[in-house]
Formats: structure tokens, C-alpha cells, sequence
């Protein structure tokens, strides 16, 4: 998944950014409020980070911008200020989740996916259609019990169409949830990954709506 991380210390961003990484997100670094809300109403982020001491414009001041702008994506607050009254007014501003500094990555990396998660309807911590699961925290997959082998796109993209499963996503879509910034896509990218999860799941599970997108069908993965 594509997280926004917006935080100005660059040993902490670097060590976020890196942390994130390693637990399998795509992640876009900004260094200060202004951009972090011009990135936040233009990009089609899982999820952000929002530190609330950023240069420039502040990160309560961001998210309550991009609130009433209606961006809707699940944001946790990233912040030294442990009062009590901060926290409320963040979350009364519209904040989903808090991390107080220091960070454990482990556990940022939960409550992002616990965000990710619900924001889209998703009850268990694994994704199930038919036969596959998908178990975001191990980033493994089976098929009917057995394991299977995805490379790291292949594993993100089912990650994308199993967490909206049964809607049309255009493969626009789903190149911006699967690239950050500075990746060279393939202009037949995606395509290529479809094919190669339907050879190692099976034929319907991704359905292509020629000319729009694709869908994961909700009835399963079996022939």
C-alpha cells in the first residue's frame, strides 16, 4: 500500500521511511506541512503519516484543511505532544489513530494496516475470495491451504483488488496504489502482473473489463 509520510526530522524520516519499506509500503516522503496537504488532496494515498510539528503550516492545520477538502483517507498522527487535550483535538479535527514518539515501527506498521483495513470495510486482518487468503502482516498467500509464491508487485496489486474486492479499478488506479514517487512503470505493468497472479491463482479470480479496468471476483478463485 502507498502511504504519505509528512515529517521534517531527517533522521526520523529516513528511519520511518525505511521501517514502512521493510514492512512492504510504497512510501512518499514530505518534509513540511504546505506540501503535505498538497500531497494529501492530490494523491490516491492508503493511508498517511501526519507529524503534527511540521514547518511551514502545521499538522493539525493540514488535517483540518484536508478534511474539509473531503480527502477521506485514514490519517494516524505521528507526535511528541502527549496532552491529553492535543490528542482530543486532533481527533476531533479528524485524526483516526495517535503514535507517540518514539516510534515502534512494528507497531506503526500495524495500525496503518488496521486503518487500511477498516477504512475499507474489512472486518478480519486477512483477505479472503474463494480459495486465496492474503494476510497483509506476514505479506504470505495460499491458495485451498497452500502456500504461493508472488513477487512483491504481484503481492501488492492482489492486495489493491482484494481490499476493494468487486469493485472496477482502472489500471490508472492501480498503478498510482502500487508506484511512489520516482518509479518507472512499465506502460503494460500492471497487465504483466495480472496475468502472472491468474497463472498462479487461477483464471476468474481478476476479471478484465476491456477498455476500463479490472475486478476481483467476489464468488472465488477456482476454475
Amino acid at each position: 500500500m502507498r502511504i504519505l509520510l509528512a515529517e521534517d526530522d531527517p533522521l526520523l524520516g529516513d528511519a520511518l521511511r525505511a521501517g514502512l519499506r521493510q514492512a512492504g509500503c510504497q512510501v512518499d516522503w514530505v518534509r513540511d506541512g504546505e506540501a503535505a496537504e498538497r500531497e494529501l488532496r492530490a494523491e490516491p494515498y492508503a493511508a498517511a503519516v501526519l507529524d503534527l510539528g511540521l514547518p511551514r503550516r502545521d499538522g493539525l492545520d493540514v488535517l483540518a484543511a484536508v478534511r474539509r477538502a473531503g480527502v477521506r483517507l485514514p490519517v494516524l498522527v505521528l507526535t511528541a505532544r502527549d496532552a491529553v487535550p492535543d490528542r482530543i483535538r486532533g481527533l476531533d479535527l479528524g485524526a483516526d489513530d495517535y503514535v507517540l514518539k518514539p516510534v515502534d515501527l512494528d507497531e506503526l506498521a500495524a495500525r496503518l494496516r488496521a486503518l487500511v483495513r477498516r477504512a475499507h470495510g474489512q472486518a478480519d486482518a486477512r483477505l479472503q475470495a474463494g480459495g486465496v487468503v492474503l494476510d497483509p502482516a506476514t505479506r504470505q498467500v495460499s491458495l485451498d491451504g497452500a502456500p504461493v509464491s508472488l513477487s512483491t508487485r504481484e503481492f501488492d496489486l492482489l492486495q489493491a483488488l482484494m481490499l476493494d474486492a468487486g469493485r472496477l479499478l482502472s489500471r490508472e488506479q492501480l498503478e498510482q496504489r502500487l508506484y511512489g514517487w520516482g518509479t518507472e512503470v512499465e506502460s503494460n505493468a500492471v497487465e504483466v502482473h495480472v496475468h502472472h497472479l491468474r497463472r498462479k491463482l487461477g483464471p476468474t479470480l481478476i476479471q478484465t473489463v476491456r477498455g476500463v479496468g479490472y475486478v476481483l471476483a467476489t464468488g472465488g478463485a477456482r476454475a
